[in-house]
């Protein structure tokens, strides 16, 4: 038979998706981490892969799916969080805007499942099923065998179970709680996520009426976390927007590296930290390297990072900043301390064994 009469729809999807196969996978599988480093993986996002010298892997927010497919009816449901906040109705037209960087299904080891809230961008019921169906454990901190355990706030854990994850296998964490996986040390700390405080759990007409109602409990919605690792504590601030609590958190933690959700927002919408919420976060927490992420994922809040940059530098020296930002790329790997001072992550360039084997070519003045 010919390519031509071969090729399907189906094929073509399964020859195609994920963009990337099992490039990363095989990346974050074989990375050996230092004494004393922390290596990490934006995964896009807000979605973030640790792995320590200890052999702990953990993954925050990761998530598998994608934003808008058709226009539909060109409407959003009345009870959507962002319908709520705004009193929008026109459909939202939040597309994916980067690609899907891992194969979740090809992972053969991971130690912990952590999500900040449980917004459909930061869970992702594939990756679940994969942790699930395979049958992957990990140890405590007596080293007994247990199955993965999945750990969130209350909202987060009952998504999970009502995607069919065993009650037990679940972790229900607040603000001030402490967990030890391996060598990371995570401690769930207050979320900012205000939005998540305008999302109901019906998306129907039927939504509960927000009006005039004392906001329900941040804490049973989303935290924060921060991972004391070998090789630093990091902060990851979920989609949190700015708030002066940060500065709590600076003065009752050391912490390195911080991650924000950035964003673009548009009219009438406050969804995402601005470029200056980003340096005033990063300020408030007293860390020493502020990473900002989310800003890749939606083609409606798609925001350039250069903004940052750019602030950055206007105030860094009137206002003694302590602190720098770090401009990553997804699918990138970014070890700590070892890359402390990099200000942008490119992709590995390739070509460092040019000229080590006879060349193909008619004379070198081709070159």
């Amino acid at each position: 038979m010919s390519k031509i009469s071969e090729m399907t729809r189906e094929s073509w999807i399964n020859s195609t998706f994920p963009e990337w196969g099992t490039w990363l996978v095989e990346d974050i599988e074989q990375a050996v981490v230092p004494e004393g480093q922390v290596s990490m993986w934006w995964l896009g996002c807000t979605g973030v892969w640790f792995k320590t010298p200890g052999g702990a892997n953990v993954t925050v927010d990761l998530w598998c799916g994608n934003g808008k497919r058709t226009h539909g009816d060109g409407k959003m449901k009345v009870g959507h969080q962002m319908a709520n906040m705004c009193g929008c109705r026109t459909m939202q037209p939040n597309l994916r805007n980067v690609p899907f960087v891992i194969d979740p299904f090809a992972f053969k080891h991971v130690d912990a499942v952590l999500a900040t809230h449980y917004h459909q961008d930061h869970m992702s019921a594939e990756w679940a099923a994969h942790v699930i169906n395979s049958g992957m454990t990990t140890t405590d901190e007596n080293g007994k065998e247990i199955p993965v355990p999945f750990i969130g706030p209350e909202k987060s854990v009952e998504t999970w179970v009502k995607w069919g994850v065993p009650r037990e296998r679940c972790q229900v964490v607040k603000p001030g709680d402490t967990i030890k996986i391996k060598d990371i040390e995570i401690i769930a700390l207050d979320s900012f996520d205000r939005t998540c405080i305008v999302t109901t759990d019906s998306t129907g007409p039927d939504r509960e009426e927000l009006t005039g109602k004392c906001p329900t409990d941040m804490d049973e919605k989303a935290v924060n976390y921060l991972l004391k690792t070998p090789g630093g504590n990091i902060y990851h601030s979920g989609d949190s927007h700015f708030s002066i609590y940060f500065a709590k958190h600076g003065k009752d933690y050391d912490i390195d590296v911080a991650f924000g959700s950035f964003g673009e927002n548009p009219i009438g919408m406050q969804d995402k930290m601005t470029s200056i919420d980003v340096l005033r976060m990063a300020e408030n927490l007293q860390c020493k390297v502020v990473v900002p992420i989310h800003w890749d994922v939606w083609t409606n809040f798609q925001a350039d990072c250069e903004e940052i940059k750019v602030l950055y530098d206007f105030k860094k020296d009137r206002n003694e900043y302590k602190f720098h930002p770090f401009f990553w790329q997804v699918g990138g790997k970014y070890t700590y301390p070892q890359d402390k001072d990099k200000l942008y992550y490119h992709h590995r360039r390739g070509f460092e064994d040019c000229f080590e084997h006879p060349q193909n070519i008619p004379f070198r003045s081709c070159l």
